[in-house]
């Protein structure tokens, strides 16, 4: 966002906040980032504030930060969970709650870390805002048209709505991914299955290349949203067990058929963004 904010000529200064010194300056001499500051330096007197931290961290960032925002100042974010988010808000943002703009945008990357950064990384990407009723409008226009300038398609949710929705198409496949990622490790073949493993399980398994705090705090997060995808896709396996038991080739290949068309067709609509 930094990076896109920069380009579009909206910002004249961004401000990093960060745990770690050597990222901060990396961010710097990358240009990402104008200077690093304390969290406390770095809201006073800002115009928006991103918070772009694994979302179990959301908490404590907010009740650091809330002393020393500026009335006027609009908080927005990029975690991937929502109600938990807005919960963290409503228990540490006091009376700035209603400058408050919860985010999403749907564009990560496996990569992490400042030199991952792109400039384009939102170019027609969806991002979804998730206001709530304390909510003020014109915070809202403000984090719409800031979204907007890094190039991204914003829309609207509920926060339930949207922890909903992503514990189906975003946190059950990192799940999967990182799940048989792992069970494969423990192999005492291990070195010999992935020495034959090839772009199928690269494509499948892709985003288990991703932060693994960020993805904890995820899980447990939106732990029951995901736990009821988890249990579908668990009696779909067992539907594929029977399938295969039962020697039932015509019902695979219609299950797979199915699946082929459902993802074409969705495919097909993406690349039309």
């Amino acid at each position: 966002m930094a990076l896109a904010l920069k380009k579009s000529g909206l910002v004249a200064e961004v401000v990093g906040v960060g745990r770690n010194e050597n990222s901060l300056q990396q961010a710097i001499d990358l240009g990402v980032i104008n200077r690093a500051a304390s969290a406390a330096e770095a809201v006073r007197e800002a115009d928006v504030v991103l918070l772009a931290a694994p979302v179990g961290q959301f908490a404590g960032i907010m009740q650091t930060i809330a002393p020393y925002l500026d009335e006027k100042t609009v908080v927005t974010d990029a975690g991937s969970t929502k109600q938990n988010v807005v919960a963290s808000a409503r228990s540490h943002l006091g009376e700035h709650l209603p400058r408050f703009v919860p985010a999403h945008p749907i564009a990560g990357a496996e990569k992490s870390g400042v030199t991952a950064a792109r400039a384009d990384l939102f170019q027609q990407r969806n991002v979804i805002l998730t206001p709530v009723t304390e909510t003020a409008n014109d915070a809202l226009e403000t984090a719409q048209a800031f979204w907007q300038a890094c190039g991204a398609k914003v829309s609207q949710m509920t926060p339930r709505a949207h922890d909903e929705v992503f514990a189906a198409v975003s946190h059950l496949p990192h799940l999967l991914a990182f799940g048989l990622v792992a069970e494969l490790a423990r192999r005492d073949n291990a070195e010999t299955l992935f020495d034959f493993a090839a772009s199928g399980f690269r494509d499948f398994t892709r985003i288990a290349g991703s932060s693994p705090e960020m993805w904890r705090d995820v899980s447990l997060a939106n732990r029951d949203a995901l736990l009821k995808e988890l249990e579908m896709y668990q009696e779909q396996l067992a539907s594929l067990g029977a399938l295969l038991r039962g020697h039932d080739g015509a019902g695979l290949q219609a299950l797979f058929e199915a699946a082929r068309t459902a993802r074409n067709d969705w495919a097909h609509s993406f690349e039309k963004q």
